[in-house]
């Protein structure tokens, strides 16, 4: 069953692809950890250290969003002539990040080390990155474009659960995820886990913060 959104101009119709509909397996987290397989995906993604609350982290987060919706907008304009039922649009995926080398429950956030990213579907190719990266870096510079990559990551059997709350409370959350790593008899695989922000912290009352948290195991 096909979750994009139809659309129709000029009696044709078109389809809009929706991350939540259509990947509702990786996005869909519940507060119950869940044992899942992740497929390799690609991303843009950039590189950091440090505290996520200071200058630095905030806008290589804007970078991001900057060249996502570049990548959106040349997709749109690219396929707006091509016959019906083609994906011509799609929602911008939500913010992730790779966080490492910190124990859960006694983060040091001046020594973090991160990669945050925008997950790309699959009909992105290499070439379109390639194209909005130069678009954008002339609509709005910031040499932070040029630390940006296109990337793919496999998270393979994973650990998943969805955090309601803060940040700053993600340990009982890993405790869950821990309880039925034990209870299958698997292993943590790195000590890197992976974060979906699904709202905007900006926006969002601490309390309903939700984050999917998950960890790759074997």
């Amino acid at each position: 069953m096909s979750y994009n959104i139809p659309i129709t101009i000029k009696g044709l119709i078109y389809l809009k692809y929706e991350w939540k509909k259509s990947e509702k397996n990786f996005y869909g987290a519940r507060e119950k950890p869940k044992l899942i397989i992740v497929p390799s995906q690609q991303f843009i993604a950039i590189d950091g250290i440090g505290n996520p609350n200071n200058a630095d982290f905030s806008n290589k987060v804007s970078a991001l969003y900057s060249l996502a919706y570049s990548i959106k907008m040349i997709f749109k304009s690219k396929m707006k002539n091509e016959t019906e039922d083609k994906i011509t649009d799609f929602t911008v995926f939500p913010l992730e990040g790779i966080w490492r080398g910190q124990k859960e429950e006694t983060l040091d956030k001046s020594k973090l080390i991160y990669t945050i990213m925008i997950k790309q579907a699959d009909f992105i190719t290499e070439e379109l990155f390639n194209e909005a990266l130069e678009t954008v870096k002339k609509k709005k510079p910031s040499h932070l474009y040029d630390e940006i990559s296109f990337k793919r990551i496999e998270d393979g059997k994973s650990i998943q659960i969805l955090h309601i709350g803060s940040y700053d409370n993600e340990h009982h959350s890993f405790e869950k995820m821990d309880l039925l790593r034990d209870e299958l008899k698997l292993t943590r695989l790195k000590d890197s886990h992976r974060e979906i922000y699904l709202n905007n912290k900006n926006r969002t009352a601490e309390e309903k913060l939700k984050t999917i948290l998950r960890y790759s195991v074997k």
